[in-house]
């Protein structure tokens, strides 16, 4: 490790794990960008969707856990795939790790700058170039905090994703205590239920309601920085994927309630704000976009954690440069890696005001970013199962939560992988599966760097 410490010990309790865990899958944001797309994909089912993926993706969380607990490492998912199968595979984990948070750079500045506009500058808000502009100043505000320290980004989380998270329950409380008309939908158990789904409708479903969760396991990045770093991070994540999963189901169910489908298909990615004009008066609704800004920045901040420590410990390891685990001094955290996912943020999002239109941005960016997800998540999964088989065989509740689940999660999350290649443009499936395989040049350089370094 180069750098006179290591990261800041300590920093985090459970309380702010939990935190970042929920600001990690942007509730505001994720249900503003694809509720409509969801509900326009399996109707009044969308509830019952984001039920089930979100039980799937709770043995994705049990694996992540389980492995913090045999070693906090803030490579998480690279650092536990590598030991389970290898140094290849756990390379191209956290490198598919690196390139969804910095395509991440792109789907999480962009919403932000729009709803800023939205409040400030509305005639503004669809024009590509000056949301790029703006995007690229949110980019460096988060930037700023994320090198700042560990410390201060905690507080602003902590205070951006407490409002996000209260704006979202009284918006999803006052629809279901909504007086007056009937809802535009009557509600039925069989919103929450399995019966109404095909197998097909179930996997065009998953396409989307898989995207709603991803992002929770910053949590386990932050494992080293952490108080009882083994324990901690793992039960936040855990708690975090219970808020998340109420906070989405329930504003699919307030979605549903309060809009028709017309108004759903017409609101798109403003539904939040949608469904808030319907129960609050201007300006009172503008709440909904405030909490949907707010949430794309916190998500935005948490993604910078992920990839400036996943790229730390690859330095720290040897598996990418040295230079890359450099520590500020004073601040103790990876700048270098900071100044990294910057530039990258900052070429992205001009190189994305080249594209028509911020939806064809957001579209194009969000749907890459499943492909690195379900890929490191599995990994991740199937070496939880791997690394406890001989054990859990003695034990059957470790059995099901260790091996069982975790592995019936990876198999799925590859399924949709696989499923929605069809279904993307050309575009999206060269940044989605390329990002991935692109890991072959850096891992393979690096490898030959390493024994003429020995050699010299």
């Amino acid at each position: 490790m180069t750098g006179k410490t290591g990261l800041a010990r300590d920093a985090l309790g459970l309380g702010e794990s939990i935190v970042m865990g929920v600001a990690g899958t942007a509730p505001a944001f994720s249900a503003a960008a694809t509720t409509a797309t969801l509900i326009a994909a399996v109707g009044v089912l969308a509830p019952a969707s984001l039920l089930y993926c979100g039980l799937i993706m709770f043995g994705v969380t049990l694996a992540f856990r389980q492995l913090n607990r045999v070693d906090p490492n803030a490579g998480a998912s690279y650092a536990w795939v590598d030991r389970a199968f290898g140094p290849v595979l756990g390379f191209l984990a956290g490198w598919s790790l690196l390139v969804a948070s910095a395509l991440f750079m792109v789907s999480g500045t962009v919403p932000a700058a729009t709803a800023t506009l939205t409040l400030v500058a509305p005639a503004h808000a669809a024009d590509t170039l000056v949301v790029t502009l703006v995007a690229a100043g949110w980019l460096l505000a988060v930037s700023g905090v994320v090198v700042k320290g560990i410390k201060p980004a905690s507080y602003t989380q902590v205070v951006l994703t407490t409002v996000e998270v209260v704006i979202l329950v009284l918006v999803i409380v006052a629809a279901l205590l909504r007086p007056g008309p009937a809802p535009a939908h009557a509600f039925a158990a069989g919103w929450l239920g399995l019966g109404g789904f095909t197998p097909q409708l179930f996997a065009t479903g998953a396409l989307t309601a898989v995207f709603f969760f991803w992002g929770w396991d910053v949590t386990l990045n932050l494992n080293e920085e952490t108080k009882d770093a083994t324990q901690t991070p793992g039960l936040g994540a855990v708690l975090a994927m219970v808020v998340v999963l109420l906070l989405f189901v329930g504003f699919a169910v307030a979605t549903l309630l309060v809009l028709s489908d017309a108004e759903i298909e017409q609101a798109g990615t403003n539904v939040v704000l949608a469904v808030a004009d319907k129960l609050l008066p201007r300006p009172w609704s503008y709440v909904a976009v405030v909490a949907v800004m707010l949430s794309t920045v916190g998500t935005l901040e948490t993604s910078m954690l992920q990839f400036t420590r996943t790229m730390f410990a690859k330095g720290r390891d040897g598996a990418l440069h040295p230079r890359y685990a450099t520590l500020h001094p004073s601040w103790q955290t990876p700048w270098v890696a900071g100044a990294v996912i910057t530039g990258i943020g900052v070429v992205l999002l001009l190189a994305s005001s080249l594209l028509p239109s911020v939806n064809q941005i957001m579209k194009d960016s969000v749907n890459a970013i499943g492909f690195q997800a379900a890929f490191y998540y599995g990994l991740a999964s199937f070496a939880c199962a791997w690394n406890t088989r001989r054990a859990a065989l003695r034990d059957p509740v470790a059995l099901v939560t260790l091996v069982l689940w975790p592995v019936g999660s990876a198999l799925f999350l590859g399924f949709v992988a696989l499923y929605s290649i069809p279904t993307f443009d050309r575009v999206t499936n060269l940044i989605g599966i390329g990002g991935i395989v692109a890991g072959l040049v850096p891992l393979f350089l690096n490898r030959w760097r390493r024994p003429a370094r020995a050699a010299a």
